[in-house]
């Protein structure tokens, strides 16, 4: 029982772990591996925060651990990533500005860890979730090359970019957390979930961006709601 105590953490430093090798696989341009360890690293970091409730485990050090492993995971990561789009799409001095991404995601996770705020909800775009809308592109140019001429240009490689600022604004969103498992209560969530599913199986890494904007969509949708009652 003692050594399920440590799993938690255990699982935190795999999603660092997944981190440090993305960033190896991005420079070296394997752009696509680097994005399969985000994916890996999420799941990780969303199981460390489940096993913690399960064995009853919580504290201030792997809270701690869990943001910095965010930070080179969900910060450095997808900035070099961004990066290396920009640069092969011959964007040059521009490319440079995709290290914002690191900068906005260091300031989320620090904002988070002292805002009490957000423990049934986010303030901004959490960092996992704006990684994955940037993984989703060198998995769709490695696996779905058809959609290449929607995304490969400037304006989509700038929008990333901006769409990063999202980390750092005052928008409540929902938090996927589960206190009861009953429809009543989860109604949004469940639905969400389902229509992400739907998405993920038909259309594959190019459902990501649009789970997210989903995400983002009925997050606002549901504070409406609840100003209304």
């Amino acid at each position: 029982m003692k050594l399920l105590r440590h799993l938690p953490n255990a699982m935190t430093c795999g999603n660092l772990l997944c981190g440090c090798i993305g960033i190896v696989m991005a420079i070296r341009g394997h752009l696509d591996t680097a994005a399969w360890l985000i994916l890996l690293a999420g799941v990780l970091d969303f199981g460390d925060g489940f096993v913690a409730r399960m064995v009853n485990v919580s504290g201030p050090f792997g809270k701690e651990l869990d943001s910095l492993a965010d930070v080179v995971t969900f910060g450095v990561l997808p900035s070099i990533i961004v990066f290396q789009l920009m640069w092969f799409q011959n964007l040059d001095i521009i490319s440079y500005s995709a290290f914002l991404i690191a900068v906005l995601s260091a300031l989320r996770l620090a904002k988070f860890n002292i805002d009490t705020r957000q423990s049934d909800q986010f303030i901004g775009v959490p960092t996992p979730a704006n990684t994955l809308l940037i993984a989703a592109f060198p998995l769709m140019e490695r696996y779905q090359p058809q959609y290449d001429a929607l995304w490969k240009n400037d304006i989509v490689m700038g929008a990333l970019v901006a769409f990063s600022l999202l980390m750092v604004t005052e928008i409540p969103l929902l938090a996927l957390k589960f206190k009861s498992f009953s429809w009543a209560a989860n109604q949004t969530k469940y639905l969400f979930l389902l229509t992400s599913l739907l998405l993920l199986l038909f259309l594959q890494f190019a459902a990501l961006p649009l789970v997210i904007i989903l995400y983002i969509a009925v997050s606002l949708f549901s504070n409406g709601e609840r100003a209304k009652e």
